[in-house]
């Protein structure tokens, strides 16, 4: 039953906990905390990941998201607490050919090709010969570039960017994929094709987690994961989130849920 609207939010507001039993989470994030100085970035953060599915981190500027993925990633180093990777510890040699980045800010060389691109990348994680070549292709035509392989990538539209960027996350074909706010500043067509897309990688076995700031959008997501101020407000399907807080939409279910913590 849905709470009314004059009904505060419970202080513990996970729609539904994490299942401990079937396979191992693609990410598992223990009591995790990140200062810069006198800020904290992330306070007491935990969280599972299923395999399998597409995960949204959605938080205003600021929230903690694009720290949570670099300290995923191994670029920064959490100050405590712990974090997994498809079984192995964060920035582990082991893990790093199974997980594709894309960051928020555009990570390819504007004087090369799309194809020199996607190739150098595939390179770097230990690809060559024809499976690069086939890899390359794929990926292109995945993000509907084949076309486009032999246009330098200054001569491209900024969405077309972004998909440059996908395809270079996406040629190592890795089982888990950290996209930080993937969709900004691409047009809402643009924006459906990329949902679909992380759906078939999914269908796929693959894991993605993204970053946006677009709440709406991660309707879309099969789970989501408040963040504001660096600490995990709520967990759970959009559904159960919105059915929890009585509200239609996720922009409303998360202004809630801060008001309640006693947030701004």
């Amino acid at each position: 039953m849905s709470a009314p609207a004059s009904t505060a939010v419970p202080p513990e507001f996970s729609a539904s906990p994490e299942s401990r039993s079937g396979p191992a989470p693609a990410i598992s994030v223990r009591r995790l905390v990140k200062k810069f100085g006198e800020v904290t970035a992330l306070d007491q953060v935990t969280l599972e990941v299923p395999p399998g599915q597409v995960l949204g981190l959605l938080g205003p500027n600021g929230a903690g998201k694009t720290t949570l993925i670099r300290i995923l990633l191994g670029l920064t180093r959490s100050t405590s607490g712990e974090a997994y990777l498809l079984g192995e510890p964060a920035g582990a040699r082991g893990v790093r050919t199974r997980v594709g980045y894309m960051p928020q800010d555009l990570a390819v060389y504007l004087d090369l090709s799309v194809e020199e691109n996607v190739t150098l990348f595939g390179r770097l994680y230990g690809i060559s010969g024809s499976r690069l070549r086939s890899r390359s292709q794929e990926v292109l035509e995945r993000v509907h570039l084949a076309d486009r392989s032999r246009s330098i990538v200054a001569e491209l539209s900024g969405g077309m960017r972004r998909r440059v960027s996908l395809a270079a996350a996406l040629v190592a074909d890795p089982d888990l994929l950290l996209l930080d706010e993937p969709t900004v500043g691409v047009d809402p067509e643009l924006r459906a094709e990329f949902w679909e897309f992380f759906h078939r990688l999914t269908r796929a076995g693959k894991t993605v987690v993204l970053t946006t700031h677009y709440l709406e959008e991660a309707n879309r997501a099969d789970r989501v994961v408040f963040l504001h101020a660096g600490r995990v407000l709520a967990t759970g399907t959009p559904s159960d989130l919105k059915a929890t807080t009585g509200t239609e939409n996720l922009e409303d279910a998360f202004l809630r849920i801060v008001r309640a913590r006693g947030g701004t």
